[in-house]
């Protein structure tokens, strides 16, 4: 293979402070444990996610001064919404402050506040989406393909949406069922890609027991290029081309611009249908804005536009997948036990396998990315029993797998960084046996991994 440069150059840096294991181990127990409760500047590399934290490109920064703050009928928005429909030929297309606005005001059309008894399938929910259906009483239902459980299997499309699975609850469960989603790439299932062929036939589906097909979308142009990449007949399209593909079979998208728009703040829900259309619009007046702003800045829509014609330039999306690649592949040589083939937008670590000593009630991943922090300064996040483990009754269930995700923020960090979060896995390897167990001392009612409070168990982290 050739090598594969960054397709930019660097112009304006931030610096980074330095930290020693001793200050980290201070610094984590101070934040409880919690690597959410960090500050930003006591992190070296910074991959909790790669939301909102992309780096900015010069053409971006020059549109945020095209920025027209009107309150109704902004050119801003006219500009964006001509970006969007673009790439996803919606009839209405809905601006919101950020991806999990979009996933409410989806909420509150579907169920009118009467979600009690529904069901809403997907391949994997994600934290935010999860939250926003169990909250209004919807059981958020996975159904993923049962390769995406093992995370050494190679298999193209492990974020596939389970046919079979799918067809059966719909046949039993129709009159529940207000809509069916799909997310692209599948985030909580290691950022696997999802194909041309499981999204026809999950919208063949849903035609078929009359339900809208709504697409989770924040990492639609990773998805595209996989689909390029990996799915006959698509290797000479331009991932354009299989974007409008994508979305022609959808109902309607929720949007988080802050992941594959290179944007640091906002979203949008589209949709077909005008009374959903309507609905929607009323509710975001409510609680975001008025429909040609809906809570965001004329500077942030016009920032959005650029990013999506950016986004789609597949010297970007090469890079971009192969840089992820590469961290996998450094990690898997080590004989760290990685999710594969690799995702699109972060390398994901099976926790159970590097500490098997830990069982998954004292969340084994929550404890390998603590440990990370203190051996390297790295800031990553828990995607296991800690964020899934809580189930809607109140009782608690190991996840289904125990991963540590290190989401890469897109134009932000060099091979150079790259290779030192690869060392410090070599130097974490060795001492895995002294890893210890974690247990919480304070939870809220939902979403308990952004704010709990937790303590290590036995000898702590030495």
């Amino acid at each position: 293979m050739r090598t594969i440069i960054e397709p930019f150059r660097i112009k304006t840096v931030e610096p980074i402070r330095m930290t020693t294991i001793e200050e980290r181990r201070e610094l984590i127990a101070a934040a409880d444990y919690n690597l959410f409760s960090l500050k930003s500047d006591d992190v070296l590399i910074d991959l909790l996610t790669d939301s909102g934290t992309s780096a900015m490109s010069t053409n971006q920064w020059a549109a945020l001064m095209k920025g027209d703050e009107s309150y109704a009928g902004s050119p801003s928005f006219y500009r964006f919404e001509a970006a969007v429909r673009e790439l996803m030929p919606f009839k209405h297309i809905i601006p919101t402050h950020q991806g999990r606005a979009a996933e409410h005001i989806l909420t509150s059309i579907i169920t009118q506040g009467k979600g009690k008894g529904m069901i809403v399938p997907n391949n994997t929910h994600f934290d935010t989406t999860r939250a926003n259906f169990e909250d209004a009483g919807i059981d958020a239902r996975d159904l993923v393909i049962e390769e995406a459980m093992d995370t050494a299997l190679i298999h193209p499309f492990k974020g596939n949406m389970d046919l079979q699975k799918l067809e059966k609850l719909l046949s039993e469960e129709s009159a529940n069922i207000p809509m069916v989603e799909i997310t692209i790439t599948n985030n909580a299932g290691g950022g696997q890609p999802v194909s041309m062929a499981n999204i026809r036939a999950v919208k063949a589906l849903c035609d078929k027991f009359n339900k809208p097909l709504i697409i989770d979308s924040a990492r639609f142009a990773e998805n595209a290029y996989f689909i390029k990449l990996r799915e006959d007949g698509y290797q000479d399209k331009s991932v354009k081309e299989i974007v409008r593909e994508i979305f022609s079979y959808a109902d309607g998208m929720t949007m988080s611009a802050k992941k594959d728009a290179f944007s640091n703040m906002g979203g949008w829900l589209a949709l077909n249908d005008d009374e959903w259309a309507e609905r929607a619009r009323t509710r975001l007046i409510m609680t975001e804005g008025f429909p040609t702003y809906g809570g965001l800045s004329g500077r942030d829509m016009e920032c959005i536009a650029i990013g999506l014609e950016e986004i789609v330039e597949e010297d970007y999306l090469q890079y971009r997948i192969r840089s992820i690649q590469y961290i996998n592949e450094g990690l898997d040589e080590l004989g760290v036990p990685v999710m594969k083939p690799a995702g699109g937008h972060a390398i994901f670590i099976d926790a159970s396998k590097m500490l098997p000593h830990i069982p998954a009630l004292q969340y084994p991943a929550q404890a390998l990315a603590i440990a990370l922090y203190i051996q390297g300064g790295i800031r990553t996040v828990e995607i296991g029993s800690l964020m899934f483990g809580r189930q809607a009754d109140g009782s608690e269930k190991p996840a289904a797998m125990e991963l540590v995700r290190m989401a890469m923020p897109r134009r932000v960090y060099t091979q150079a960084q790259a290779d030192y979060i690869i060392e410090i896995f070599e130097q974490l390897r060795e001492n895995t046996s002294n890893i210890p167990g974690m247990e919480i001392s304070y939870e809220p009612e939902s979403l308990r991994h952004f704010t709990v409070k937790m303590k290590p168990m036995g000898a702590g982290f030495r």
